[in-house]
């Protein structure tokens, strides 16, 4: 397929001449994703045939990385769950078998088993509603299995109608966005400057020109903030009686303005009357119950339109699974959901101020800091241009073991309306804190190693944007012969620039590197560490075997890293053999001419 001619940078400001970016243009990943998304090519959109969500477009990158071989390897800060062992402080423990009763071998009804409809509705009542007049009944409560069947199904139960939703925000809106054609959805970008908050002026307009339909998630996936009370209550006043709202509500637990008391973020504590304001508020086990796998949710509405969302059930999706319905009644005590609250906020805002401070350690900025999820909304803006985008950035990731989601998949798109090439998220990655913290410090330490490769160190990475061929080895702790080379720890490596030698970068690390062009492509540590296990060692120099790296990427590409035009081999110097200052003696030697 050929992109001659056409534009793919999203560097440029909006109104600017378009330009042509040697980072985007000629990067592998960058043509993968075109390749999978018709929003990158000249009418733009995402096609949900081609790739469901942007999670499992980078699961799949990964598995062609080795991860679904060897998963606990990886550092996984892209997939958007919450670690789900029993291993919180204060955090109830959860079942680890179940007792299934007859009636669970029977079909269930489409709505939910009325049993968890009624606990569901209790412990909202306990947590948002006291001292109201208006309380919730289990007729008030849907039963859904997991978020997107909740979602779909409140789609399919909308009339015609505008509906409107926010730039950025959750990944799979997408899909359910683009499957239905009784409404026709709006986006509405919101403001990086101020913290992508939801304004009520904001919601006013949407409404005064048709919108009937608004749909948010609160707190906000990806970008980690919450929109609370009076904000909240604002926001809802606006829309009574004049546009329903639909509230995703699945990261309320995770609320860090409260000084981890347990409170739950949540518009049921603004709702008049439950069967007369048109909110809809979906949550369930999956967050911050920490029970992904359980695939148990609920919708909390007004009875109308919970008796069409529980009967669509029977075409859409056949209902939840019953023994883990029945499994999750006792877990809805409204004690100790509280209690399971307060071990979670405190837990994960500790997580989430440890990975902020790698970070900003490492040299990232943040504008605000995030007040909720688990999510941070990481602005690359600041970095060199070979890894400033988002699906740049990923793929380094990828070479060193990490997952992290490129910001331009919560550009929402539905239905192939909008050009993404200015997107306002190609600048960010959303990385998830809710895994372990040996898996976050794991890919921090991933992350550092790229950043420092081509940011805090302007030698090295002015070498490998030159594409230098560079050829060393290190290893830590004890010298050991690698082919012809014997490689000892150096505090400094002299490498070759236009026939000058310069300084490059102090190495002290605990796996290999390969100093050459291949660190475009991040040798290290996936094809370092079959070095350090003894594999591919003991026939050939390591510069055969780093340029053997470079070259089956090349065979993909046929195209010189950061050029447009082929890359040319041939006899120069700077090539294997060790001059002064390295490990051994040598000069002119086999190499790559740019």
């Amino acid at each position: 397929m050929s992109f001659s001619g056409r534009r793919f940078s999203t560097n440029k400001a909006p109104g600017s001449a378009a330009v042509l970016a040697d980072s985007e243009l000629n990067s592998q990943i960058h043509r993968q994703f075109r390749d999978a998304h018709e929003g990158h090519r000249p009418h733009a959109g995402l096609d949900p045939s081609r790739a469901s969500t942007g999670v499992v477009w980078c699961t799949e990158r990964a598995n062609e990385y080795g991860f679904s071989d060897d998963p606990d390897s990886w550092a996984n800060l892209g997939q958007g769950a919450p670690e789900a062992d029993d291993d919180i402080p204060g955090s109830f423990k959860r079942p680890k078998q179940l007792d299934i009763s007859v009636n669970a071998r029977e079909y269930g009804p489409t709505a939910g088993i009325k049993s968890l409809r009624v606990a569901i509705a209790n412990l909202y009542n306990a947590h948002h509603r006291k001292g109201k007049a208006s309380q919730y009944s289990w007729e008030n409560v849907a039963v859904v299995p997991g978020g997107r069947a909740g979602l779909i199904r409140i789609a399919a139960v909308l009339n015609n109608a505008y509906l409107g939703f926010f730039i950025p925000d959750y990944t799979a809106y997408n899909e359910m966005l683009s499957l239905f054609r009784n409404f026709a959805a709006i986006p509405s970008p919101l403001s990086e400057e101020d913290g992508y908050h939801i304004h009520p002026d904001k919601i006013a307009e949407e409404i005064s020109r048709g919108t009937s339909v608004i749909l948010t998630s609160n707190p906000r996936n990806p970008t980690g903030q919450v929109v609370a009370n009076p904000r909240l209550a604002e926001i809802q006043d606006i829309c009574r009686d004049r546009a329903t709202l639909i509230m995703d509500e699945f990261y309320g637990g995770y609320n860090y303005t409260s000084n981890c008391d347990g409170k739950t973020v949540s518009a049921a504590d603004n709702i008049e009357d439950v069967d007369e304001d048109d909110v809809l508020i979906i949550d369930g086990l999956t967050k911050r119950f920490r029970l992904p796998g359980w695939r148990v949710a609920w919708i909390l509405g007004p009875k109308e339109f919970i008796k069409a969302i529980g009967s669509c059930g029977s075409y859409l999706d056949g209902g939840t699974n019953v023994p883990f319905q029945e499994a999750a009644i006792p877990m809805l005590d409204p004690d100790l959901v509280l209690n399971e609250m307060k071990a979670l906020q405190t837990h994960f805002k500790a997580k989430r101020d440890y990975v902020l401070g790698r970070l900003k350690e490492i040299g990232f900025k943040f504008k605000h800091v995030p007040d909720s999820t688990f999510y941070i909304w990481l602005d690359l803006s600041g970095l060199p241009a070979e890894i400033n985008d988002g699906l740049n950035f990923f793929q380094k990731c990828l070479q060193q073991k990490v997952i992290v989601v490129p910001g331009i998949f919560f550009d929402l798109n539905p239905a192939k309306r909008r050009d993404l090439f200015d997107s306002p998220c190609h600048h960010f990655v959303r990385l998830s804190y809710g895994p372990k913290m040996a898996h976050l410090e794991r890919g921090l330490d991933g992350i550092e190693r790229i950043v420092k490769r081509y940011f805090n160190d302007p030698s090295a990475s002015r070498i490998v944007r030159k594409a230098l061929t560079v050829h060393a080895v290190t290893l830590s702790q004890t010298s050991r012969t690698v082919g012809t080379t014997q490689s000892t720890k150096m505090s400094s490596l002299m490498v070759r620039e236009d026939k000058q030698r310069i300084q490059a970068s102090q190495v002290s690390q605990d796996w290999w590197i390969y100093l050459c062009d291949g660190c475009l492509y991040g040798c290290t540590d996936i094809e370092g560490e079959k070095a350090k296990n003894g594999r591919d060692t003991g026939k050939g120099s390591f510069a055969a075997r780093a340029q053997s790296a470079v070259d089956s990427r090349e065979n993909k590409e046929n195209m010189d890293p950061l050029s447009s035009t082929p890359r040319k081999t041939g006899q120069g110097q700077g090539g294997q053999g060790q001059g002064q200052g390295g490990a051994g003696q040598g000069g002119a030697g086999q190499g790559s001419a740019a």
